[in-house]
């Protein structure tokens, strides 16, 4: 009796080991901050494309309120005639240009009308942020939206007011965010140095301020009232 007792005890753990899923994540505390920060703010970035005369330009472009309102970068939106904006969802919409600026500073608002409710960045304060300092960007580099990169503050340039980083940020990243690891936009990716017209990836990028980006928004609100 005692050791059919034990045969039957055996027999439930056994069956509930089989049928019980065991989920272990094993990601380092930098891999989760990582993928924290891709998981939250990926939502608020969308792929653009501005159909030009010549072409297309693709970039990138974070979310800024609930609403619609897109910031990305001037370049990116230069002479197109139609411009499609896709979230990360998949939905596709067309886009109007509500605000630019000009070369140097290379910033444009653009509006689309959601169906529902998006997903918003959230802005940091670029006054703040120091050389060595780890950060993040989310692009759309060559149509492969979506793309998360990491690297450091490798300069802050005063002179030209510039962030300077080595994330990879290639070819349609532009408008897209630099992140710290509280995911919070501390700069929007502008360009890259691109002495070899992209044969390889050197690791000179640079970003606007994000806190530049915050005047520029306030001052195309108060413009738009």
């Amino acid at each position: 009796m005692f050791i059919r007792i034990i045969l039957v005890i055996a027999m439930a753990v056994l069956n509930f080991t089989l049928i019980t899923p065991v989920f272990s994540a094993n990601y380092t505390a930098d891999e989760q901050i990582s993928i924290s920060v891709y998981e939250a703010i990926n939502p608020a970035i969308v792929a653009i494309e501005a159909q030009l005369d010549d072409g297309v330009s693709a970039g990138t472009g974070c979310i800024v309120t609930s609403d619609g309102l897109i910031l990305t970068g001037s370049h990116v939106v230069e002479g197109g005639v139609d411009i499609d904006v896709k979230t990360s969802g998949g939905q596709l919409y067309k886009a109007k240009v509500v605000s630019k600026m000009g070369k140097n500073n290379d910033l444009a608002l653009l509006k689309i009308q959601p169906k529902q409710p998006l997903k918003t960045i959230k802005f940091g304060d670029s006054e703040n942020i120091k050389v060595g300092q780890k950060v993040l960007a989310i692009g759309n580099p060559f149509g492969f939206a979506g793309t998360l990169t990491q690297g450091i503050i490798s300069r802050i340039d005063y002179a030209k007011n510039k962030i300077q980083t080595d994330a990879a940020i290639n070819p349609g990243c532009s408008g897209g965010p630099l992140l710290n690891t509280s995911g919070e936009v501390i700069g929007i990716n502008q360009s890259i140095y691109n002495p070899d017209n992209n044969i390889s990836n050197i690791g000179i990028g640079f970003a606007i301020p994000i806190n530049d980006a915050k005047k520029f928004i306030q001052v195309a609100k108060i413009t738009k009232k």
